[in-house]
């Protein structure tokens, strides 16, 4: 019999005793209802696709070798000390307790904080004007002001420093020729103090073009139609600069502010290579970059040198973390 007369007799059963009337419980008997049968599919293996380490693969091992492996180096150098009768010795975090206490270390800290606070809003404002210059679609040759102002960057920072030292030589070089020129004696710019200040110039000088092209880049990304939106309101040029630009580049202005966070407290190059020509002015733990090289390579105290470099790579990235969470907080406010 098929499975389809089977259903069609038990249907016919069902509709004859509800004819009937009801029945005694004992009466009906199950009749069982032959179903399909379902079989699940086997799974399937998924097989792992390695195709994409293949690409991240060699930035990782380059990333470990060149970052991670002296990163590690440094911290277990950091926590040793070499000493005259018992050689390399584990000594724990003394070296960072040291450095904690240690009033050179402190003092060029505070000297690369006012840096921070005076040079880095200078040159983001000048940064920031060129860039605004440049978006007015006012000026004529865009491009070769642009290329202009950007020039310094691609200068080597030791040739820049070099350049600007010879310039700042009140014996030699522009200042002493303007002395001679006008009869005059010009404050020396590597005296003790304006050797700070003269660095500030050159560090404006080299990176005010980096950040005019990232805040110029930002600007062309601004949608047309709120620049169209401002002219039918009748806004004025001040009033679409607060209100459209500036807003719209913020997070370039948090990049660029974090960005010369980090290299104010990597300041190395020039009070090192500017040492030379003012080794009264700038002493040998003038940044803390600075203090930890002369440690390391002048008093061969590499582990006490370590303790410097990682204690002031936390500095750096607590204040740069900071910078950026107060201008994700504004923007978040805004």
């Amino acid at each position: 019999m098929s499975k389809k007369s089977s259903v069609q007799e038990v249907g016919a059963r069902a509709h004859i005793a509800l004819a009937q009337g009801p029945v005694e419980p004992s009466t009906v008997t199950s009749v069982h209802v032959p179903t399909a049968r379902t079989t699940a599919p086997p799974r399937r293996r998924v097989r792992r696709d390695w195709a994409g380490w293949w690409f991240v693969g060699p930035f990782m091992l380059v990333f470990a070798l060149v970052f991670l492996a002296p990163l590690f180096y440094a911290i277990y150098l950091s926590l040793f000390r070499e000493t005259l009768m018992g050689g390399n010795s584990f000594v724990g975090v003394e070296n960072y307790a040291q450095a904690l206490t240690d009033p050179k270390f402190w003092e060029a800290m505070g000297r690369v904080a006012i840096f921070l606070l005076v040079q880095v809003p200078i040159m983001l404002l000048l940064a920031l004007f060129a860039a605004l210059a440049l978006d007015s679609a006012r000026l004529r040759w865009v491009p070769f002001y642009r290329l202009s102002i950007f020039l310094p960057y691609a200068v080597p920072g030791v040739v820049a420093v070099m350049i600007w030292g010879y310039m700042y030589g009140s014996q030699f070089g522009l200042v002493a020729d303007l002395n001679h020129f006008f009869g005059v004696e010009l404050p020396s710019p590597l005296a003790t103090n304006l050797i700070l200040v003269s660095i500030g110039n050159i560090v404006t000088w080299e990176f005010v073009g980096y950040n005019m092209l990232i805040f110029f880049s930002a600007l062309k990304s601004v949608p047309q139609e709120l620049y169209e939106a401002a002219e039918i309101d009748g806004a004025g040029t001040f009033r679409t600069i607060f209100s459209i630009k500036l807003p719209s580049i913020r997070g370039a202005l948090v990049i660029a502010t974090v960005f010369s966070v980090i290299g104010s407290f990597q300041l190395f190059n020039e009070p090192s290579i500017l040492q030379t020509l003012a080794p009264n002015s700038i002493p040998s733990y003038y940044t803390p970059n600075l203090y930890a090289f002369n440690l390391s390579f002048a008093g061969s105290q590499f582990n006490y040198a370590a303790a410097i470099a990682i204690i002031s790579g936390v500095i750096t990235m607590v204040v740069a973390y900071l910078v950026q969470l107060g201008g994700e907080k504004k923007g978040a406010g805004a």
